[in-house]
């Protein structure tokens, strides 16, 4: 297996042989704004490669980055817990998902599903390129539907801090985190029907 990072060694213990891109991952909340336009624009262009069913593509991203005309806006629809630390970072991202198909109109089931896929291929090139992605669902979603002027059709699905590794030092003691390990695959996975504890 290729090397862990530093800070994920001795914390994480994959159980299979995988890349460690997926062990790398996680979500600090010490942000710095130490990336530029080029790394956003990459993170919304692995997103664009997700799978999607009829290749639809139902995710869409609505972002502002630190002091640009919509930075308050983004800001005021967090909760104050999120927007204690994640005002340090570069860039703020509302997710939502197309509900219908674009062929037919008719409802799409995985549209959630689709998008979540697609912030993961986000999630995961931040971390190749040794930036954080924190995902976060602690916003007001009617305000970001009203403020956003996010049409019925789409589902405000979850927000992102998006932003270089900051200095856990710059944010109080009570807000940091390391990255924390894994339920064991067989808490997760069961060959046939349902058999897990409730």
């Amino acid at each position: 297996m290729k090397e862990l990072r530093e800070e994920v060694k001795g914390k994480r213990s994959p159980q299979e042989d995988v890349d460690p891109l997926f062990v790398n991952r996680w979500s600090p909340r010490a942000l710095g704004t130490e990336m530029d336009e080029d790394d956003l624009e990459a993170l919304f262009e692995a997103a664009r490669w997700a799978p999607s069913s009829y290749n639809n593509q139902h995710w869409r991203f609505l972002y502002s980055t630190q002091g640009d005309k919509h930075w308050e806006e983004f800001l005021d629809i967090l909760n104050d817990f999120n927007r204690s630390w994640a005002e340090t970072g570069y860039a703020l991202i509302v997710m939502i998902s197309k509900k219908t198909f674009d062929h037919n109109d008719e409802q799409a089931k995985t549209h959630s599903f689709d998008t979540g896929a697609a912030w993961e291929n986000l999630a995961l090139e931040a971390a190749r390129r040794d930036l954080a992605a924190h995902g976060m669902q602690g916003f007001d979603y009617e305000k970001a539907r009203e403020v956003l002027n996010v049409p019925e059709g789409y589902q405000i699905e979850a927000m992102t801090a998006v932003g270089s590794k900051g200095d856990p030092e710059q944010i109080d003691e009570d807000l940091r985190v390391e990255p924390n390990g894994r339920k064991d695959l067989d808490e997760i996975r069961t060959k046939g029907g349902f058999s897990f504890e409730s």
